[in-house]
């Protein structure tokens, strides 16, 4: 049984779509590469770009 295909990455889409000068969204974190063809990712690769927010908004904490 192939897992991807199993457990769907849902979208960290939170509907407050604003770029910041990186061009990485204020809502989700995504950037833009990101977002453009989510719906074509793999659920491996949804994962990674699920991680690479993270560390996007914990940099953000520190920051702060």
């Amino acid at each position: 049984m192939n897992i991807d295909k199993v457990e769907s990455v849902n979208s960290p889409c939170i509907k407050q779509c604003a770029l910041d000068e990186h061009e990485v969204c204020r809502g989700c974190y995504r950037s833009i590469s990101e977002i453009i063809g989510w719906g074509d990712k793999s659920n491996e690769q949804k994962r990674r770009i699920l991680a690479n927010c993270a560390q996007r908004i914990e940099g953000l904490a520190v920051i702060r």
